[in-house]
């Protein structure tokens, strides 16, 4: 699909959007995903590189995962809606998809990833009451499950890491009673995300 992109040298240009990309057709895709190189553009004026967010689908057939990927300034119309495509799952933003991505790769169970995530925040922002953290799932190594945290201290990055012991007992915890009230709160519709229970104003 054809896009305009205008640059703050006053170069506007047309830049080639993909509806869909389908991460066993092109592998590729997965790294550039990954590395924050996916569907950037750079100005043919100035040469500054873009990275647009616009809405676009992530087929992985090896993964039996369809996802809908959504720009972040679409996040109130999609509380808004009635429902989602179906056999899909949704993200809002192109970090979600770099992380749901990953956690799919790593053959993670997402709203138990979400779960996590908001045990830690919910620590993190009662350490820091005036500061605005997020925090993102990055890989799995050996026994232990890898988290970044922006926010704390600017400017650095804090990683924890997580037992693989406790994402085994949470699992669990998902497995014996998926309508608890956490893993229903972390649930709209196919949207499974932290942002549901910690920006509970964006959904009035």
């Amino acid at each position: 699909m054809k896009r305009k992109i205008a640059c703050i040298c006053e170069t506007a240009f047309d830049i080639d959007v993909p509806e869909s990309v389908d991460l066993d057709e092109t592998p590729d895709a997965l790294n550039e995903v990954m590395d924050g190189t996916f569907l950037s553009y750079t100005c043919p004026g100035c040469g500054k590189i873009h990275k647009p967010e616009f809405p676009v689908t992530i087929v992985w057939p090896s993964k039996s995962l369809i996802l809908e990927v959504l720009p972040e300034t679409e996040r109130g119309a999609y509380y808004r809606r009635k429902k989602d495509g179906p056999g899909s799952s949704a993200v809002i933003s192109f970090p979600e998809m770099a992380e749901r991505l990953a956690v799919i790769r790593d053959g993670l169970e997402p709203v138990v990833i979400e779960a996590l995530k908001y045990y830690m925040l919910s620590k993190a922002q009662q350490n820091y009451p005036d500061r605005e953290i997020s925090m993102w799932y990055q890989k799995k190594e050996g026994d232990l499950l890898e988290f970044h945290l922006h926010g704390i201290r600017e400017g650095e990055v804090a990683v924890s890491r997580i037992p693989w012991a406790l994402y085994e007992k949470n699992f669990q915890d998902y497995k014996k009673n998926p309508r608890s009230e956490l893993f229903s709160s972390l649930r709209i519709r196919s949207y499974i995300s932290v942002q549901n229970l910690m920006r509970p104003e964006e959904l009035m």
